[in-house]
């Protein structure tokens, strides 16, 4: 489809079952007169176009000859579910690779490691990636890591030597960002308390790598109609789906603590330091929490950071990139040195999705890192608070009824200004 002509050509020559050779004067009636034209050639054959799916839905959207002459479609997934016999399958088909491409053979530690590469590559600890050529370049790169280290097998180390090499080559974004955070350049905080601000979590994604970087996020109220201005969205660097992720934890606010009277507030929401455009909810739960903290005011402790969208019932519902976006604010901390306060909210759907670094299981197993899951609003606001949901509803209740209570006296003061003022004039 990137030379031009050719996709025309083909259709024709499917349409008509024979090559015809013509000109573009021909084709396009740019010349009246031929004055040799060889016969056509017949032509019996069956195509398979191998493509992206996005490819072939907008050919089957915008080309009406493209589903008239393909008309049997498959769709290959691109990863299938991790059960034992699979997992079996899948060493098989590694051996094959390692026979074709005359590779040293792994031992059954390394071939352990190459499937759950795949499973994190599929980024679902219960599903293997049907990706064969990212699996054959790893196979590739741990034979000649083997080869340096003069093994006649080749060992996990030598695969996690190969994957640790993937990295590094793509990751100076991610290291420049980390830099600039632990200088104090982007303001990112790991420890102690802080109130209406919290520590939200973004994925990059640069080509097939990505990679997590926390962000503040801060909240702010005052009286006001019971509006959330999302800053974001006012100056359009907010998607529509960030947007629409702000209208859902205003919804809720509305819900729960405004069934029966007006919020009598204006609270405001921002990602601190971005600049560029912000898109996607799964940073819903952290602004609504944040916004809590605000009315509450009772700090969140920074050495947490979270992830997730909140629905208008204040259920956590699941997000993509969950082993970046632990291992993004794991890696902050570590080198800020890990205190054992420390740890990622995920939602509770997203743990089937865990497959971490090794060294982020370690710190986790020994007690200086966490991963809590939590499923909705009450249960995060616990743990990043350290006080009970009840009392901090209690508080921000309290806190909306002082703010209805102002906003009343104000509306009683503006009347009876209004009506000395008319009776004045009068």
């Amino acid at each position: 489809m990137s030379q031009p002509y050719a996709w025309e050509g083909l259709k024709r020559a499917l349409s008509s079952r024979q090559i015809k050779i013509q000109s573009l004067g021909q084709i396009y009636s740019l010349v009246s007169t031929v004055s040799l034209e060889p016969e056509p050639i017949p032509l019996d054959i069956k195509v398979v176009l191998i493509g992206d799916r996005i490819l072939y839905y907008l050919l089957h959207a915008y080309d009406p000859e493209f589903k008239q002459l393909f008309k049997v479609m498959a769709d290959f997934d691109d990863q299938f579910n991790r059960t034992p016999e699979n997992q079996q399958i899948y060493a098989q088909l590694i051996a094959t690779l390692l026979r074709r491409d005359k590779l040293r053979p792994f031992d059954k530690k390394a071939v352990m490691r190459v499937i759950e590469h795949s499973a994190r590559i599929a980024d679902d600890a219960e599903k293997l990636t049907t990706y064969l050529m990212d699996i054959a370049d790893l196979l590739r790169e741990a034979d000649h890591f083997a080869e340096e280290e003069n093994h006649p097998v080749v060992h996990s180390d030598d695969v996690q030597q190969a994957i640790d090499a993937q990295v590094y080559r793509s990751d100076r974004i991610r290291e420049r960002l980390q830099e600039e955070i632990l200088r104090g350049t982007l303001m990112i905080d790991s420890a102690g308390s802080k109130t209406g601000q919290i520590n939200g979590l973004a994925v990059v994604q640069l080509g097939n790598f990505s990679f997590a970087t926390p962000s503040r996020i801060t909240a702010t109220m005052r009286l006001g109609e019971g509006e959330v201005v999302d800053i974001e969205r006012e100056t359009e660097l907010g998607g529509a789906i960030h947007s629409k992720g702000v209208f859902i934890l205003s919804a809720f606010l509305g819900e729960r603590y405004a069934k029966e009277r007006p919020l009598s507030l204006t609270a405001s929401l921002v990602f601190e330091q971005s600049y560029g455009e912000i898109e996607g909810d799964s940073a819903s739960m952290a602004e609504l929490c944040a916004l809590l903290s605000s009315l509450s005011n009772v700090p969140i402790q920074q050495g947490i950071a979270i992830t997730g969208s909140v629905n208008q019932r204040g259920e956590a519902q699941a997000i993509g990139g969950v082993n970046e976006k632990i291992e993004g604010f794991f890696d902050i901390c570590k080198s800020r040195e890990l205190n054992g306060q420390q740890g990622v909210l995920i939602p509770q759907s997203n743990v089937k999705h865990l497959m971490l670094r090794h060294d982020v299981v370690s710190a986790c197993r020994e007690g200086k890192f966490a991963v809590y899951a939590y499923s909705n609003v009450d249960e995060a606001i616990e743990i990043l608070t350290g006080q009970t949901s009840e009392k901090i509803n209690q508080l921000v209740e309290q806190r909306l009824e002082e703010l209805e209570n102002i906003r009343e006296e104000y509306s009683k003061a503006a009347r009876g200004s209004k009506d000395n003022h008319e009776q004045q004039n009068d």
